[in-house]
């Protein structure tokens, strides 16, 4: 590796960092920042049918989902017409491009803006081929539509796809040109959806591994059992088999669908493993003999107390357990059903793998027996071996399973009803496409998955550009956040390189919510037969020629053969890797407890790239491969395919040993035989910590909080922000890009969309203004411009239609209509009832002005009789200001019209805005102080912020100082300064850049007060560093009350500032007046000034009396000569109340005041 020759830029161009840029250009298909969300695109474009997918997920829903009582007809419904035998054949499916369809009939294409500004769905159609056969005979076939399917923006089928929009070879540029063509950011990376005209993500599950065995011990009540578990998964459905040891040793397994435990050795004979020696060798192949005893005891337990010696005698054993009392053919099928269907349905689901099923359940039993002895640990669930991601396309998939399901079932249901009676058409008119679609909507608009899992679909953040990335990176754990899981939360070795170790919340959902690492590749599917194929010549024996010996071989959890020297087949598959032979997406593990090999080619296994290194810790990575690189010769998959670089997973990670970097190659050459190397350390921070310069020199939860802040910050988030119809956007008027940048900013668009601004900034006190992380703000900077942004709030409103006939109308209301305000409340209101631009705007002023029909329809009015209507105008949002920027008007998909207005407010920064640094230093403005009075230096420079000394030495954010020191060498230089992680420029060398401009090596400088006029004592340590402002600022925060709305219910202020509640006077401010004896100031914050009502109560009965209709006080007694008016609060009224409905009667005594 070249030491770094100087470029003419002054940037550090190593290897390395080509490797990242050509591993994030070989993902950019759609776009050079697509590449950070090719994990979710291409999950997707596995779920869809197009030309590229050999076998698409939706297909292959299609040709296994089983309808009706018959769970064996896949891909076909058998319809029940009594003697007509007639089936209808599901055949391939295929998806449209992305459509409207408007109210007036006409179909025009969809972009992903006309749908977020129409509020649409961004959704194509579904085509299924439907054939039917009647006794046999084909009769007709017809390919129907039967629904839409949401399609994620830049995925393959979306208009705005390369491949689509410029044409597969085209260039960045035309591509850029293209997507501006269509009101897109270029930069935009896509990988959401489009729902309602809102954007949503589907966030990554982590889910634990199907098809994978886990042994761990339980403490049930006083006793230890341990035992194996296994999700036996096929197509989508899931059986959890269990095989457990009793205390008494017996060992018995539970099957998903039969309920109640059947004893191992009666199921392993069941499955046709007669002699006690067969079951003795699948158990105990090394032959111990404390685990043979074990073993022997189960199997006469089974001789003994059931009497059971054969395979048929097994049989009956089952078919008494699970179908007692039924005809002997039930019997026999309901067994079949089980055995074959329900017990571990992933090996296969005929007849002929028994045998396998067998093997399969002696290994759970050895695992389980060595696990009681001591001889291996129980499985680590947080491993990430046993975990798999769920992305875009397996969530849909489940959905779209589920969705189809109901429509079949509905279709069959038609079918059978008009059969005989309708001899042509008759699919067509028995496929309601509303069935399918509303349901994958609702999951999409909701969040709430099938299967119970709420939240899976999450509104898009684009509080900037940063918060999007990295909400389309995030990977969440089904876990519940209120137990203390703290296992789960903690950071495993396995996510090295995988998941950030530092980009997590703080508080309850701190190690639940992930994101992943830089480079990262989520594996996508490739099909198992091509797979096995390349497998043909690697000598496995299959199971059912039953070679005893050699270790058995397990893909994807399906147990595949057995193969005499397990070690040298896994050599021999990496080789073949390596030569292309076998496909990249394969890992293999051998597995020395066991003597197994494990080979896994499942999608949802994260997976990081590492450079190969050959014999004798050489690299099999050249000079002239990465030379190729530059020049353009080779792509990142060149170097995959010439076994240069793999990628490599959690579980094959256990057998490799990597090196750190090239020192540690050559300085460990005798003692450590090395397999891999790290493409660069600095890979393995998140999107987000990436941005933290220098972050090996802070303390980690400061790495954490700045990954956080970093999220929240405003910035330019789109190019396209003029059209684009958030309900919340910001932008930050001149945002700068950092002086100190890292190498990751280069692909996560950090440099093209940024989000703060460069100040000069010194460490000092200064009267007491910046206590407890306050900051100090030159005044003249904020008058240039410093730390302003713009705040835009979309405001909508649409037309709606009501049953029977009636409509909201956009009119300015006139004084006939019920609830109308003044008509100065409508001054601003065009005669359309929509307002002019580039009004200001204070506060309840009308935008909109709107009739809606009322809520309840009173007494049946003739129909000549003019409709009365409410008024129901949409109003600016309490506490809020700001201008009309623009006002849209549009109609929707149902041709009901619908009006935007955008008011747009800026802020200025002042006190109480947060503003935070890239290492989780943050804090709120404190003071501004005009420029002339802050301190100089002695070539007049004033610092645009002043931070408190006390922020620095206990957080240990050693890389904030050093940023102060990067930036202020930038600026001398005019160049960006590197601060990549672990690899950025050196201290030193920054110290003496500084020495070398004349200034003090150590950052500090005189200072003159610009009060006084005299020089400080103290040298001050002045740099530039750059800052964000966040989006938490006082205005949006700020709130009082004295009267307002109250609660129908306790007729109590209603709380929070959006319902212009009141402040809560809680119960610890109560116990300070009570200590003060101050009973009159109780009296009148909680009764007088928050519910006091009067009411009238009989003295005699005790009870409340009421008005009657002639406004004669009554008691309910009916003694009506001693009521009196009593003073309470409404909520103990209500409590009274509410008692009576309890049946307790509360009576009230009176007493005189005297």
């Amino acid at each position: 590796m070249i030491k770094g020759e100087k470029m003419n830029r002054g940037e550090y161009m190593n290897n390395n960092r080509q490797l990242i840029k050509a591993f994030f250009k070989s993902r950019s298909i759609s776009g050079p920042s697509a590449a950070l969300v090719n994990h979710q695109l291409g999950s997707f474009n596995d779920f869809l049918p197009h030309e590229k997918n050999a076998a698409p997920w939706m297909q292959r829903v299609v040709d296994n989902i089983s309808v009706g009582a018959d769970e064996s007809l896949r891909g076909a419904i058998r319809l029940e017409l009594g003697d007509l035998d007639v089936v209808v054949n599901l055949g391939k499916i295929r998806i449209g491009r992305p459509m409207v369809y408007e109210a007036n009939g006409s179909t025009t294409e969809s972009i992903p803006m006309m749908a977020r500004l129409r509020n649409m769905t961004y959704a194509a159609p579904i085509y299924l081929n439907f054939t039917i056969v009647e006794e046999g005979i084909e009769i007709e076939e017809v390919e129907e539509e039967v629904g839409n399917m949401p399609v994620m923006v830049k995925s393959i089928l979306c208009n705005l796809h390369r491949n689509y929009l410029t044409g597969e070879d085209s260039s960045d540029e035309e591509y850029k040109t293209g997507l501006k063509s269509k009101n897109e950011d270029p930069e935009d990376p896509g990988g959401y959806f489009i729902v309602n005209g809102t954007e949503r993500v589907l966030v990554c599950l982590e889910d634990l591994a199907p098809n994978r065995v886990m042994v761990e011990s339980e403490q049930r009540y006083a006793r230890q059992t341990e035992l194996a578990k296994v999700f036996s998964q096929r197509e989508g459905f899931r059986a959890l088999t269990v095989v457990e040891k009793k205390k008494d040793g017996i060992l018995s397994v539970s099957i998903p669908v039969a309920s109640g435990q059947v004893p191992l050795a009666i199921l392993m004979m069941a499955l046709g493993m007669e002699s006690a020696d067969d079951i003795m060798l699948q158990i105990n192949p090394e032959n111990k003999s404390e685990m043979q005893n074990l073993i022997l005891a189960n199997i006469e337990e089974v001789h003994n107390t059931e009497g059971i010696y054969t395979t048929q005698e097994a049989l009956e054993y089952l078919e008494r357990r699970f179908a007692a009392g039924q005809s002997k053919e039930y019997r026999r099928k309901r067994i079949d059903y089980i055995l074959d269907n329900t017990l571990l349905p992933h090996l296969s689901t005929n007849f002929e793998a028994r045998a396998k099923k067998a093997v399969f359940l002696g290994r759970m039993a050895r695992e389980v027996l060595e696990l009681h002895r001591g001889e291996r640990k129980p499985d680590d669930k947080d491993h990430y071996a046993n975990k798999r991601l769920k992305l875009a396309g397996n969530l849909m998939e489940e959905l779209f399973r589920s969705g189809l399901q109901a429509l079949l079932n509905d279709m069959k249901y038609q079918m059978e009803r008009s059969y005989s009676k309708r001899k042509e058409n008759r699919i067509h008119h028995a496929v309601r496409r509303d069935v399918l679609t509303n349901k994958i909507m609702h999951a999409m608009a909701t969040g709430n998955w099938t299967g119970g899992r709420a939240g899976v679909s999450q509104l898009l953040d684009r509080t900037c550009n940063m918060a999007t990335l990295s909400h389309l990176r995030r990977v969440i754990s089904p876990l519940t956040r209120s137990q203390p899981h703290f296992e789960a939360r903690d950071l495993h070795p396995t996510q090295f390189g995988r998941l950030c170790p530092n980009e997590t919340p703080e508080g309850q959902n701190c190690g639940l919510v992930k994101n992943l690492a830089l480079m990262v590749d989520v594996s996508e599917n490739v099909p198992n037969d091509i797979v096995l194929e390349s497998f043909e010549e690697l000598d496995i024996t299959s199971i059912d020629k039953g070679e005893s010996g050699g270790g058995k071989v397990y893909f994807n959890g399906d147990l595949i053969g057995t193969h005499k020297a397990p070690e040298d087949l896994v050599a021999e598959i990496r080789a073949r890797r390596k030569k292309n032979l076998i496909s990249d997406v394969v890992n293999v593990r051998y597995d020395e407890s066991l003597n197994d090999v494990i080979i896994n080619s499942d999608p949802g296994r994260i997976r990081r790239p590492l450079i190969v290194i050959n014999r004798n810790n050489k690299m099999a990575l050249k000079q002239r491969d990465v030379d190729n690189l530059v020049q353009g010769k080779y792509e990142w998959k060149h170097l995959i395919e010439a076994g240069v670089i793999e990628y490599i997973d959690a579980e094959e990670e256990e057998n490799c040993l990597i090196a750190l970097n090239e020192g540690a190659l050559k300085s460990n050459k005798k003692t450590h035989q090395y397999s891999h190397m790290e493409v660069d350390p600095m890979v393995i921070l998140g999107v987000a910590t990436s941005n933290v310069p220098f972050p090996e020199h802070n303390s980690a939860p400061r790495c954490t909080m700045g990954a956080g802040m970093s999220k929240q910050s405003l910035g330019m988030g789109q190019a396209n922000y003029r059209i684009r119809p958030d309900t919340r956007g910001h932008l930050l008027h001149y945002a700068q890009r950092p002086m100190l940048q890292t190498e990751a900013m280069k692909y996560n668009t950090l440099r093209k969309r940024p989000a703060g601004q460069n100040m000069v900034v010194a460490v000092m006190s200064y009267h007491g203004y910046n206590m407890e992380d306050a900051l100090i703000f030159n005044r003249g900077s904020i008058d240039r411009g410093l730390g302003r942004s713009t705040f835009v709030r979309t405001y909508m409103s649409e037309e709606r239609r009501y049953p029977g006939g009636q409509e909201d109308r956009f009119v300015i209301p006139g004084p006939e209509v019920r609830g109308a305000r003044s008509e100065e409340a409508y001054f601003f209101l065009e005669e359309d009832g929509l307002i002019y631009p580039e009004i200001d705007l204070h506060g309840k002023e009308v935008l909109i002005g709107k009739t809606s029909p009322p809520r309840f329809l009173a007494e049946p009015t003739d129909f000549l009789s003019p409709q009365k209507v409410r008024e129901s105008s949409l109003t600016v949002r309490h506490g809020e200001k700001g201008v009309v920027d623009s006002v849209m008007l549009s109609e929707t998909e149902n041709g009901s019209r619908i009006a935007r207005i955008r008011v747009r407010d800026q802020r200025v920064p002042e006190m109480g805005d947060k503003f935070a640094s890239r290492h989780g230093q943050k804090g709120v403005i404190g003071h501004m102080v005009p420029p002339e009075g802050m301190p100089f230096t002695e070539q007049g420079i004033t610092p645009d912020l002043i931070i408190n000394p006390h922020a620095i030495p206990s957080r240990m954010t050693v890389a904030h100082v050093l940023e102060m020191i990067g930036g202020k060498v930038g600026s001398m230089d005019g160049r960006p300064v590197d601060g990549s992680a672990f690899s950025g420029e050196k201290e030193v060398d920054l110290r003496t850049s500084l020495a070398e401009y004349g200034l003090r090596h150590s950052g500090r400088e005189v200072l003159y007060d610009g009060q006084t006029g005299r020089r400080i004592d103290a040298e001050i340590f002045i740099g530039v560093i750059y800052y964000q402002k966040l989006h938490h600022m006082v205005s949006g925060k700020l709130h009082a009350r004295s009267r307002g709305p109250v609660q129908l219910l306790t007729r109590q202020p209603t709380e929070g500032r959006a319902r212009m509640g009141g402040l809560r006077f809680g119960e610890m401010e109560r116990d300070c007046l009570i200590a003060h004896g101050a009973a009159m100031v109780i009296k009148d914050r909680l009764l007088d000034e928050s519910d006091k009502t009067v009411q009238y109560v009989d003295s005699k009965s005790g009870h409340i009396g009421y008005l009657d209709r002639r406004g004669v006080l009554t008691s309910p007694m009916g003694d009506n000569t001693s009521i009196y008016p009593v003073s309470m609060s409404y909520a103990f009224k209500l409590l009274l109340e509410e008692l009576k409905s309890l049946g307790i009667a509360a009576r009230l005594r009176l007493e005189d005041l005297s």
